[in-house]
């Protein structure tokens, strides 16, 4: 069996602690955006690539936090098509490391010129890409999406708070702390991508909530 889940739900106070733990989070976030938006090409791939590698060497615990999260779903009753969304195997994993390895190799879109003209009084204007901050992410049970999410993210120069269906919730825990082991390798915050530590669906409302007056 792996870790407990680290949930909010047996708190006196739910909603108070849950928005609690959205605003730290929407903090964190907007702290390391600030940092990944002026990260060198080099040490977002760096980090990248650490993650790939996280990923394959932790290959044994991703499985054995999905077989846990499949048991549970098969246990309340989910349909076949479900299942095999959820589930993991050896090779799906491998493929979320050479997904990694991908998104590592694309070029870094932070300063690309996407346009360009001259005003008739000689002013050059330049459209220059820039990262958006923090970027939310509300998706399915499909942990490879964990990674997916995170790293395109990183790659843009943008922090992610990631929020996995809820019947993903050990895989999607397993593959997060391959990526962030993956930021600390290349000295880049790893607070860039955060994951939401709770299956209730309160805390989906209070995403937003949890950066204002960051």
């Amino acid at each position: 069996m792996t870790a407990p889940l680290r949930t909010i739900e047996n708190s006196g106070d739910k909603t108070g602690d849950i928005a609690a733990a959205m605003r730290d989070i929407g903090l964190r976030a907007k702290a390391a955006a600030r940092q990944l938006a002026l990260a060198p090409t080099a040490d977002k791939d760096r980090a990248l690539a650490a993650m790939a590698q996280a990923v394959r060497a932790a290959s044994a615990a991703i499985l054995t936090a999905n077989a846990e999260d499949v048991a549970e779903a098969k246990a309340g009753g989910a349909a076949s098509a479900f299942v095999d969304r959820l589930m993991l195997d050896a090779k799906r994993v491998a493929a979320i490391a050479d997904g990694i390895e991908v998104v590592a190799k694309l070029a870094d879109p932070v300063g690309t010129v996407a346009d360009s003209w001259t005003r008739p009084n000689g002013m050059r204007i330049e459209r220059v890409r820039v990262p958006l901050g923090v970027v939310g992410i509300i998706y399915e049970s499909r942990p490879n999406v964990t990674a997916d999410a995170g790293v395109l993210c990183l790659k843009a120069g943008n922090a992610a708070i990631l929020r996995g269906g809820s019947d993903s919730f050990r895989s999607s825990r397993a593959i997060h702390a391959a990526l962030v082991s993956g930021l600390r390798a290349a000295g880049l915050p790893e607070d860039a991508i955060q994951l939401v530590p709770t299956r209730d669906r309160t805390a989906v409302g209070l995403m937003l909530a949890g950066l204002d007056g960051a």
